[in-house]
């Protein structure tokens, strides 16, 4: 019963979310104000770009111009607080209980895709609080200094995560990060779409130039994950290789998958597979678990499916919070990852998402069992060995990040 009391609860919120659009508003302020002075659109003096990765974990500098807010300060007045954000990757309800604790405004922003992110954040034009980044922008967020070093004091809950996030080979001392997400890439289908198993294939990735299914599948708008999943395909396990060889292989395959099966490239799996817009997509594990609450078209829960390898062996991710250095309240950006991070709202969160959190409180093998995850998802479920044994996409440095991306733009001008 409290499965289908969530999903119910869901498809209200979806029903209000599709009336009221994408701001979330409250009432007024409480509290005092930060002595913070907002940085300009440049931010703190940039720092030197590193490539972190887990056998090169980096601890960031805090500039000395531009340092910790100061312990103890009151919550901002009169305060809207911006977020920027993918879509449909945070609770109203959750964002809706933090206005009425502290009497503020929320404004939630969205983007369809990293790269369109960075832009916007790089500009500046709007004053955003708190970003919602993978951990591959942290590098490039941090040596253009554009985020504000973290004051501890503020977020106690932490504690409340893994303990793996208090000191993560992307930043070291979470100096600016906390966790929000954990998520593994697959793939997605519709049993009654699709009449094959597709983690039957000697090769699962081989599906997407089936051309059974030309022109009812998609794949991830995320240069790094979709080429990430031809390097896989072609038992490369270098996700952020350099080797022209290795990206003209993938640049080859993309352009043959153009021409096989003419995929969809889009962000909106959790909706469009449910749907029945297509059949099979490339998936990230919580849009898997999401999409039982988007079923449309005589589609039933039943029939979702979601592959990742047994072993671990795939792409394994999480995303971040961070306050920006663009922040007009940095107080209550602060307060607000730390309620983000609380147990309860974390899990409250996860049942509206998809996107599991880190939270020691969840136990992966029971989240089936708890009607978070339907039994036939059950290989969404994202376990802490998968850290180890899984891929992770780094960040590039810049002149190889400009070789993927000229594969990427090639593909999708064509797809």
């Amino acid at each position: 019963m409290a499965a289908q009391r969530r999903l119910w609860t869901r498809r209200q919120l979806l029903v209000r979310a599709a009336v009221s659009g994408a701001a979330v508003s409250g009432v007024s302020a409480l509290g005092g104000c930060s002595t913070r002075t907002p940085s300009s659109a440049t931010g703190s003096t940039p720092t030197k770009l590193r490539i972190a990765s887990p056998d090169n974990p980096v601890t960031w500098p805090i500039p000395g111009d531009n340092p910790p807010i100061e312990d103890g300060l009151a919550p901002e007045r009169g305060a809207t607080l911006r977020l920027y954000n993918y879509a449909d990757y945070l609770a109203p309800a959750v964002m809706k209980a933090f206005e009425e604790l502290y009497d503020v405004d929320i404004s939630l922003s969205t983007f369809n895709n990293a790269d369109e992110a960075l832009a916007k954040v790089r500009s500046a034009t709007i004053p955003f609080d708190v970003y919602f980044p993978s951990y591959d922008q942290i590098g490039k967020l941090v040596s253009a200094g554009l985020l504000q070093p973290l004051n501890h004091s503020y977020i106690p809950h932490i504690s409340d995560a893994w303990p793996v996030f208090t000191d993560p080979w992307y930043d070291g001392e979470w100096r600016y990060t906390v966790p929000y997400a954990i998520y593994t890439t697959g793939i997605g289908w519709r049993a009654d779409l699709v009449d094959v198993d597709v983690g039957g294939y000697e090769n699962p990735y081989d599906v997407f130039w089936d051309d059974r299914y030309a022109g009812d599948l998609a794949v991830i708008d995320d240069f790094h994950t979709a080429m990430g999943m031809v390097l896989l395909r072609n038992g490369i396990t270098d996700l952020n290789t350099a080797d022209p060889d290795q990206l003209e292989i993938v640049r080859a395959d993309l352009l043959d998958l153009t021409e096989q099966t003419r995929p969809k490239v889009t962000i909106t799996m959790y909706n469009d597979l449910p749907g029945g817009q297509y059949g099979l997509t490339q998936m990230w594990s919580g849009d898997a678990v999401n999409a039982q609450y988007y079923l449309g078209g005589g589609a039933r829960k039943e029939d979702l499916r979601f592959w990742f390898p047994e072993d671990g062996k795939g792409m394994v991710d999480n995303d971040l919070m961070v306050v920006l250095n663009s922040a007009r309240n940095p107080v209550l950006a602060h307060l607000f990852l730390d309620y983000v991070l609380e147990a309860k709202n974390s899990i409250a969160n996860f049942s509206w998402t998809g996107y599991q959190p880190p939270q020691r409180s969840i136990d992966p093998e029971r989240l089936v069992g708890q009607g978070y995850v339907p039994p036939n998802l059950r290989s969404a479920v994202v376990r802490e060995e998968y850290f180890t044994s899984g891929y992770r996409l780094l960040e590039l440095p810049p002149e190889v990040d400009t070789a993927w991306h000229q594969v990427w733009q090639e593909f999708k001008a064509g797809a």
